[in-house]
């Protein structure tokens, strides 16, 4: 019995220091964000745009990764800050609805530390005014302030006080829900750009806001992930961002100064005119083209490494998958190939047919051609 207690308690003190090297590691790792850290984004994002459904997913998943309940509920407490009360109270309400979700199914959270008393020497516009200045780097004045002083004191009294003073989460915590609200929201890039910098005033480094942004265009959305690159890049490097801007410029291809050309008879059946449109270039990889289709013309089987889609806008046409049904499709009708979906487009027998086709490429490549559709094929 003695020995099975010796190996039991060297076992616990072997885990105990390996997970105390893990944490560690993880604390002391400034290349990217830790668990926790990495759940705040989608809660922050979710409860500043209103989506509760994929509010309530992100809830759970801050759980699973180690939030507690209380951590939780100091973000979205937090929001109401930056979205406002409406938002902030539907995320506590989603919350409420997930916590009795998984106590239902036998699930024991963590509930965690409470806030921790005030300094009692100090006034909450002390404390705020302290917290404001540390965490921006030097004390925050401006016009702005001068033309609205309340503003001022609410932030110092409120938002810095009341809310930045509580300890349940850290700067960096708070920093990383601030943020990801932010992006989230629209017209408010000013306000973002700050907090990046605060963001690295309390010690998020530049990977770590990179790999921010990752989880907001893996769990939250494309376009608030390239908001918020737009912006750190200005935050970072202000000068090259300018330059970019002055560098690029838009670009105009008027009608008719794309040569139009006939569809090579190794692709297509009958006779088809292609209208380019624009071309992949610089970082995309999508291309479109007009194509139109006389009576009976068709395109051989081919795929598209990630999708095609058509934007039908005139007359009446054909569109088949690989063991389908032939579908007849009209001027209006949006059609939508999935990756490596064996299929072929084409005008219908007596009327001609024009869509716009707009697909991506992969390694240079938007399609791969295969057989011609035989009129067999084409006629069932």
């Amino acid at each position: 019995m003695r020995k099975i207690n010796v190996i039991l308690f060297v076992t616990v003190i072997v885990f105990s220091i390996s997970t105390s090297i893990t944490e560690a590691r993880e604390m002391s790792d400034t290349s990217t964000l830790n668990s926790k850290q990495q759940a705040i984004v989608p809660i922050a994002a979710f409860t500043a745009s209103g989506n509760i459904d994929k509010l309530k997913t992100a809830l759970n998943e801050g759980l699973d990764a180690g939030l507690t309940v209380n951590e939780i509920k100091e973000i979205l407490v937090q929001m109401y800050a930056y979205a406002g009360f409406p938002r902030s109270l539907n995320g506590l309400g989603a919350f409420m609805d997930v916590l009795d979700e998984r106590k239902e199914k036998g699930i024991k959270d963590e509930i965690g530390k409470e806030s921790g008393p005030f300094p009692k020497d100090k006034t909450v516009l002390e404390l705020g005014t302290e917290v404001q200045t540390k965490i921006s780097g030097a004390p925050v004045k401006g016009p702005l302030f001068d033309f609205a002083p309340a503003i001022d004191e609410y932030l110092k009294t409120h938002l810095f006080g009341d809310i930045f003073g509580r300890d349940v989460l850290d700067f960096q915590q708070r920093e990383i829900a601030t943020i990801s609200a932010l992006a989230s929201l629209d017209g408010v890039e000013s306000q973002l750009q700050a907090h990046f910098r605060i963001g690295m005033n309390v010690g998020l480094t530049e990977a770590q806001l990179q790999a921010l942004i990752g989880i907001l265009e893996a769990k939250v959305s494309r376009i608030e992930a390239a908001r918020a690159k737009f912006v750190l890049t200005q935050t970072l490097r202000p000068d090259e961002s300018v330059q970019r801007q002055n560098d690029v410029k838009i670009q105009i291809f008027k009608a008719g100064s794309q040569k139009a050309y006939q569809g090579s008879s190794e692709y297509f059946t009958g006779t088809v005119r292609i209208d380019p449109q624009f071309a992949a270039k610089d970082q995309s990889r999508v291309s479109g083209g007009l194509v139109t289709f006389e009576p009976g013309a068709r395109a051989a089987w081919h795929t598209h490494p990630v999708g095609q889609t058509l934007i039908v806008v005139s007359g009446i046409g054909r569109v088949q998958q690989w063991g389908g049904e032939i579908q007849e499709i009209k001027a209006g009708d949006v059609v939508w190939f999935p990756a490596g979906v064996k299929h072929w487009h084409g005008a219908a027998p007596t009327t001609a047919m024009s869509h716009y086709a707009i697909q991506e490429e992969v390694d240079g490549s938007a399609v791969e051609w295969m057989e011609h559709v035989s009129d067999e094929q084409y006629n069932r």
